[in-house]
């Protein structure tokens, strides 16, 4: 992989509640893929907090890599925060993939049969591979 370039919104920003913020960032890849790290709690606030860049994301991209690592919970808004986006990157012909959900986000992620649409890696390599 050669040099990435990050663009981050404060990672771990605690809000007034003393909770941890949904904080996005992102990462230039090799191959056109932009990696997407999602950090905190994808509820309603989250999703909220992401959506937009999420969308912006979605329509300048070819190939989004998201990175679900340290996402710590998945409700149904959080869901939305990632299909949509997924389905305007697919419309345009391009692929997303999802990277490292820890056990209880993959398991919202596999309920909601979400896997079925967009593939799950735990390996970067592999997901890399499979959207180049």
């Amino acid at each position: 992989m050669s040099e990435a370039y990050w663009h981050s919104t404060s990672p771990g920003a605690i809000d007034a509640e003393g909770k941890v913020r949904m904080t996005i960032s992102t990462e230039s890849m090799d191959g056109g893929i932009t990696r997407v790290l999602l950090d905190g709690r994808l509820d309603i606030q989250g999703a909220a907090a992401v959506d937009l860049r999420m969308n912006v994301l979605a329509g300048s991209s070819k190939f989004l890599l998201i990175d679900l690592s340290k996402v710590s919970f998945l409700g149904s808004m959080g869901l939305r925060s990632i299909i949509i986006p997924a389905q305007a990157v697919s419309r345009r012909g391009g692929k997303v993939a999802l990277l490292s959900p820890v056990p209880m986000v993959e398991e919202v992620l596999k309920a909601s049969r979400v896997d079925e649409i967009i593939p799950i890696f735990h390996d970067l390599d592999a997901a890399v591979a499979a959207l180049c």
